[in-house]
Protein backbone atom coordinates (compact mmCIF):
# COMPACT_ATOMS: atom_id res chain seq x y z
CA UNK A 1 0.00 0.00 0.00
CA UNK A 2 2.67 2.41 0.89
CA UNK A 3 4.63 1.68 -2.41
CA UNK A 4 1.70 2.31 -4.12
CA UNK A 5 0.53 5.88 -2.42
CA UNK A 6 4.78 6.63 -3.23
CA UNK A 7 3.78 5.87 -6.68
CA UNK A 8 0.53 8.23 -6.97
CA UNK A 9 2.68 11.38 -5.03
CA UNK A 10 5.39 10.89 -8.02
CA UNK A 11 3.06 10.77 -10.80
CA UNK A 12 1.00 13.62 -9.49
CA UNK A 13 4.26 15.40 -9.12
CA UNK A 14 4.97 14.75 -12.58
CA UNK A 15 1.27 15.64 -13.71
CA UNK A 16 1.82 18.93 -11.79
CA UNK A 17 5.21 19.63 -13.40
CA UNK A 18 3.87 18.86 -16.14
CA UNK A 19 0.87 21.06 -16.27
CA UNK A 20 2.98 24.07 -15.07
CA UNK A 21 5.23 23.74 -18.37
CA UNK A 22 2.63 23.25 -20.68
CA UNK A 23 0.34 26.36 -19.42
CA UNK A 24 3.28 28.65 -19.09
CA UNK A 25 5.12 28.05 -22.65
CA UNK A 26 1.51 28.36 -24.16
CA UNK A 27 1.04 31.58 -22.10
CA UNK A 28 4.79 32.93 -22.91
CA UNK A 29 3.70 31.95 -27.00
CA UNK A 30 -0.64 32.97 -26.86
CA UNK A 31 -0.07 35.79 -24.31
CA UNK A 32 -2.34 36.55 -21.20
CA UNK A 33 -5.63 38.20 -22.90
CA UNK A 34 -7.35 34.47 -22.75
CA UNK A 35 -6.10 31.56 -20.54
CA UNK A 36 -5.20 29.92 -23.38
CA UNK A 37 -2.45 27.84 -21.26
CA UNK A 38 -5.50 26.03 -18.93
CA UNK A 39 -7.27 25.50 -22.23
CA UNK A 40 -4.41 23.49 -23.88
CA UNK A 41 -3.91 21.52 -20.78
CA UNK A 42 -7.40 20.49 -20.74
CA UNK A 43 -7.91 19.97 -23.94
CA UNK A 44 -4.57 18.11 -23.89
CA UNK A 45 -5.64 16.32 -20.99
CA UNK A 46 -8.66 14.79 -22.27
CA UNK A 47 -7.11 13.50 -25.63
CA UNK A 48 -4.87 12.23 -23.04
CA UNK A 49 -6.77 10.56 -21.06
CA UNK A 50 -9.44 8.82 -23.48
CA UNK A 51 -6.51 7.83 -25.66
CA UNK A 52 -4.76 5.84 -22.31
CA UNK A 53 -8.49 4.20 -21.33
CA UNK A 54 -9.27 2.79 -24.93
CA UNK A 55 -5.20 1.93 -24.79
CA UNK A 56 -5.28 0.30 -21.31
CA UNK A 57 -8.73 -1.04 -22.60
CA UNK A 58 -8.09 -2.62 -25.78
CA UNK A 59 -4.03 -2.74 -26.56
CA UNK A 60 -2.02 -2.81 -23.19
CA UNK A 61 -2.70 -5.51 -21.12
CA UNK A 62 -1.84 -3.03 -17.64
CA UNK A 63 -2.96 -3.86 -13.51
CA UNK A 64 -5.80 -1.97 -12.42
CA UNK A 65 -3.00 -0.06 -10.20
CA UNK A 66 -0.93 0.76 -13.03
CA UNK A 67 -4.33 2.74 -14.49
CA UNK A 68 -4.46 4.29 -11.24
CA UNK A 69 -1.08 5.71 -11.11
CA UNK A 70 -1.35 6.90 -14.51
CA UNK A 71 -5.25 8.31 -14.65
CA UNK A 72 -5.73 9.31 -10.99
CA UNK A 73 -1.70 10.20 -10.06
CA UNK A 74 -0.15 11.46 -13.32
CA UNK A 75 -3.72 13.01 -14.93
CA UNK A 76 -5.40 14.22 -12.00
CA UNK A 77 -2.42 16.64 -10.99
CA UNK A 78 -2.39 17.47 -15.11
CA UNK A 79 -5.96 18.47 -14.92
CA UNK A 80 -8.47 17.25 -13.24
CA UNK A 81 -10.91 18.60 -16.20
CA UNK A 82 -9.97 15.22 -17.88
CA UNK A 83 -11.49 12.75 -14.96
CA UNK A 84 -14.66 15.34 -15.46
CA UNK A 85 -14.79 15.01 -19.30
CA UNK A 86 -13.89 11.17 -18.76
CA UNK A 87 -17.30 10.31 -16.39
CA UNK A 88 -19.17 12.60 -18.08
CA UNK A 89 -18.75 10.73 -21.43
CA UNK A 90 -18.87 7.58 -19.69
CA UNK A 91 -22.78 8.72 -18.95
CA UNK A 92 -22.74 10.00 -22.44
CA UNK A 93 -22.02 6.35 -24.09
CA UNK A 94 -23.97 4.80 -21.72
CA UNK A 95 -27.13 6.92 -23.38
CA UNK A 96 -27.16 8.24 -19.68
CA UNK A 97 -28.29 11.78 -21.67
CA UNK A 98 -29.56 13.57 -18.29
CA UNK A 99 -27.06 12.61 -15.70
CA UNK A 100 -24.26 14.00 -18.53
CA UNK A 101 -26.63 16.80 -19.07
CA UNK A 102 -27.01 17.52 -15.57
CA UNK A 103 -23.27 16.54 -14.52
CA UNK A 104 -22.18 19.40 -16.99
CA UNK A 105 -24.73 21.89 -15.97
CA UNK A 106 -24.30 21.38 -12.46
CA UNK A 107 -20.66 21.41 -12.43
CA UNK A 108 -20.03 24.33 -14.02
CA UNK A 109 -22.91 26.18 -13.12
CA UNK A 110 -22.39 25.35 -9.29
CA UNK A 111 -18.89 25.61 -9.85
CA UNK A 112 -19.25 29.37 -10.92
CA UNK A 113 -21.80 29.89 -7.73
CA UNK A 114 -19.14 28.39 -5.13
CA UNK A 115 -16.58 30.06 -6.33
CA UNK A 116 -17.99 33.87 -6.32
CA UNK A 117 -19.73 32.67 -2.62
CA UNK A 118 -15.65 31.41 -1.84
CA UNK A 119 -14.29 34.92 -2.91
CA UNK A 120 -17.30 36.83 -0.83
CA UNK A 121 -16.40 34.56 2.24
CA UNK A 122 -12.66 34.97 1.80
CA UNK A 123 -13.44 39.16 1.22
CA UNK A 124 -15.27 39.22 4.71
CA UNK A 125 -12.52 37.68 6.87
Amino acid sequence: MFQKIVLLAMAGALGTVSRYGLAGLVHKVMGASFPWGTMVVNLTGCFAAGFLWAIFSHRWVVSGETRIIVLVGFMGAFTTFSAFILETGELARSAEWLQAVTNIAVQNIAGLVVLFLGMALGRLL
